[in-house]
């Protein structure tokens, strides 16, 4: 018996007012998304209607999520209005499930218009947590501006949006699924994918397994430790470092997704890796790594617990891209990373004689650079790490970087750290992060921040602190002008730059879950005598964030007694 067409309905509705997207798409508590009416559909559809419609008929979208709660609610909701908004084919991960260096990886392997991601990245999970919708555009990277702009525009008129509540998909089963539909000619078709097999495909292009085997295999064995922080990394873990790499299987921990990611913020840093640090401490590993819920950040840890700052890790990645055969074949062109990223990057380019590009916090920044053949490598601060073989930061692929590089020079992650400062000096670096404030109070405080060190007799102020005695160089609002296309991004982070090479920079970011205001402060000092290699970095910044606590009284001002988080 023939099924009758499944029927596009139209929904009147009203728009909301706070559906800009932010750096990393929109960001809100989940109660948000899951309970006021409309509040997903409309996004949606602002997202579909920003793609113009000549393009938007018939098209490719990737669709994936971190596997958080509500995941697999809001993926049927997307699909039902794809297929009513004229998509022709969307490709999604099995049982939803897809890295985001995985969506970017896809996106450019199928020539897709685009991929939407549900992530909060390191945010909270679970019904209290966070809730986020991300759109990849064509190139496999971040929503540009301008495409942000265009969703905010069309969300703010909103007054119908278009589904298919009748269209029910099955994410456990793996291969096609076709739908006809009402007054449309060709069928909407579904493929559910595994969520590993592209992007494993483009892993083995890049680096030589046989090597990265060798040495998790081999007589002198490396044993690791990765924690999937119960998040969507669980299945690349084992399927590339287990069953492909030959690592133990007891090498990979907390790889079942979970809903609440097992009731801690999947945030690979030193707070919330908690179990990663200690079972790195206990000395029975050589290499650790932690990952973000969807997979795009990451962290390493050697021996003992020995931490690999995220600006360290990309410059050490720089200086031996000749270990990797992907670069020996295409070469290098440049390398970038965001403003508030220490300059230890800077250092390795200027050794190779390569260009530096310094951008705002935003990975799509990078996209144009990549795009037009000026950048093989960038990374930003907040442990995120990338290349041109996707538009992502990513963090297996730098995990497997760091392998890579530890089975070429046949050391440790501790030698292989202090050989790099030894012959480029060594930038201690920090951040500190105030969150959830009131936003008002830190709109104000960073504006009257910047009428401080705008003021013409800043630029020859001198600071004491101790025995310290630091001198401003210059002081701006970081602006970046595109040298792809001239496109000019204002107001991206107060920036002191010292005559010694110290730097303090203030930002405030956009990567919450839209509860407050957050201001990052961030401090860099360079040491060049390796002597001074091996002190405590808030020993060595102190004076440095003295200074900025008093330029800045943010605490005063905030009603707060130190940040939230130090990394």
């Amino acid at each position: 018996m023939e099924t009758s067409p499944i029927p596009v309905v139209t929904v009147q509705t009203a728009p909301f007012d706070d559906q800009r997207p932010g750096t990393n798409g929109l960001r809100r508590k989940t109660a948000v998304f899951e309970g006021k009416k409309n509040y997903l559909q409309n996004y949606i559809q602002s997202l579909l209607s920003s793609i113009d419609l000549r393009d938007r008929q018939g098209c490719t979208m990737v669709v994936g999520s971190d596997g958080r709660y509500f995941s697999r609610a809001a993926t049927e909701v997307i699909v039902q209005m794809a297929a009513a908004n004229g998509i022709g084919r969307l490709v999604i991960g099995h049982n939803g499930l897809l890295s985001t260096p995985a969506v970017s990886c896809i996106i450019r392997k199928i020539k897709a218009i685009g991929g939407i991601i549900l992530t909060a990245s390191h945010n909270p999970g679970g019904p209290g947590g966070d809730f986020g919708i991300k759109f990849n555009v064509a190139n496999g990277g971040p929503s540009t501006d301008t495409v942000m702009e265009r969703i905010c525009q069309v969300s703010r008129t909103l007054e119908e949006y278009a589904i298919c509540p009748d269209l029910h998909i099955d994410l456990s089963r793996l291969g096609r699924q076709e739908f006809d539909l009402e007054n449309k000619f060709k069928p909407f078709r579904v493929e559910i994918v595994d969520s590993v097999e592209v992007y494993l495909q483009l892993l083995r292009n890049i680096f030589d397994f046989s090597a990265i085997k060798s040495l998790l295999t081999g007589p002198d064995q490396l044993k690791i430790h990765i924690d999937a922080m119960n998040g969507v990394m669980g299945p690349y873990i084992r399927r590339i470092l287990c069953e492909e790499l030959g690592a133990p299987a007891n090498s990979a921990v907390n790889c079942v997704p979970l809903e609440d990611f097992g009731g801690r913020p999947p945030e690979p840093n030193l707070i919330y890796a908690t179990s990663l640090v200690e079972a790195m401490k206990g000395g029975d590993f050589g290499f650790g790594a932690a990952f973000d819920a969807d997979g795009d950040r990451y962290m390493i840890l050697g021996e003992n617990g020995f931490f690999v700052n995220p600006s360290d890790s990309v410059a050490i990645m720089a200086a031996n891209l000749s270990s990797i055969p992907y670069f020996r074949q295409l070469g290098v062109k440049g390398f970038a990373r965001s403003m508030a990223t220490s300059t230890a990057l800077d250092r390795v380019a200027k050794a190779m004689k390569l260009a530096l590009y310094e951008t705002p916090t935003g990975w799509r920044y990078f996209g144009n650079l990549m795009d037009s053949g000026r950048c093989s490598l960038c990374g930003e601060e907040s442990f995120g790490t990338g290349s041109d073989h996707i538009r992502e930061k990513d963090g297996l692929w730098s995990v497997l970087m760091w392998l890579s590089i530890m089975a070429a020079r046949k050391q440790s992650v501790e030698q292989i750290v202090k050989e790099h400062w030894a012959k480029f000096g060594r930038n201690y670096f920090c951040r500190f992060d105030y969150e959830a404030l009131e936003p008002r109070a830190a709109f104000y405080l960073m504006r009257d921040l910047e009428s401080v060190i705008s003021d013409k007799a800043f630029t020859s102020q001198k600071f004491a602190v101790g025995d310290h005695i630091y001198s401003v160089e210059r002081a701006d609002n970081f602006e970046y002008i595109d040298p792809v296309d001239g496109s000019v991004a204002r107001n991206q982070g107060l920036r002191i730059v010292f005559t010694d090479a110290s730097r303090l920079v203030f930002r405030m970011s956009g990567s919450g879950g839209g509860t407050g205001a957050t201001i990052r402060i961030y401090a860099e000092s360079f040491e060049r005598d390796p002597e001074r290699h091996n002190r405590e970095t808030q020993v060595v910044l102190g004076p440095l964030i003295a200074i900025a606590l008093k330029i800045s009284n943010v605490h005063e001002r905030t009603g707060r007694r130190g940040p939230n988080v130090i990394t």
